[in-house]
């Protein structure tokens, strides 16, 4: 990404700000490959919810805390089901139901997908884009607030 701002030194949207290289990089997940230390030194696992920023944790409702009874994964049950292509209430909820049954033949079933899902560079979309909804903008909408400033 370029740090490519506006008249008023604000970071343009990250759309504007991909460079061509970091699109195929995006597209082929290969992006992703640095997460394989955290898989090695033991924080994060193969499969489970992906994490999100620590930013995030406060606005969590109880039933979206669940997720974070498990270690965090490198693909997970909404990354097979549209990566981020899909929205905040169905990753929640595809989250919640890996963590209520979380078992070894689920996890063989996620990576087989993902590696399907990679090779096809199926739901790959960038954040800042009209398909992707900002976290915080997606929580002040649920609760009734203006562009998620309550949340920055």
């Amino acid at each position: 990404m370029t740090d490519e701002r506006d008249e008023n030194g604000e970071l343009l949207p990250d759309a504007q700000r991909l460079t061509p290289f970091g699109k195929w990089l995006r597209s082929t997940s290969l992006d992703e490959l640095p997460e394989l230390w955290n898989i090695i030194r033991g924080d994060m696992s193969l499969v489970g919810p992906r994490p999100l920023a620590v930013e995030y944790l406060p606005y969590y409702t109880e039933t979206e805390r669940i997720r974070h009874t498990v270690r965090p994964g490198l693909t997970g049950l909404a990354q097979v089901n549209g990566r981020n292509a899909v929205s905040w209430e169905e990753r929640f909820r595809y989250d919640v139901s890996y963590v209520e049954s979380i078992s070894f033949v689920g996890d063989i079933r996620i990576l087989l997908r993902t590696i399907s899902r990679v090779i096809g560079r199926e739901g790959v979309l960038v954040r800042g884009t009209a398909g992707v909804e900002d976290f915080h903008a997606y929580r002040a909408r649920q609760t009734g607030g203006a562009n998620g400033e309550s949340y920055r």
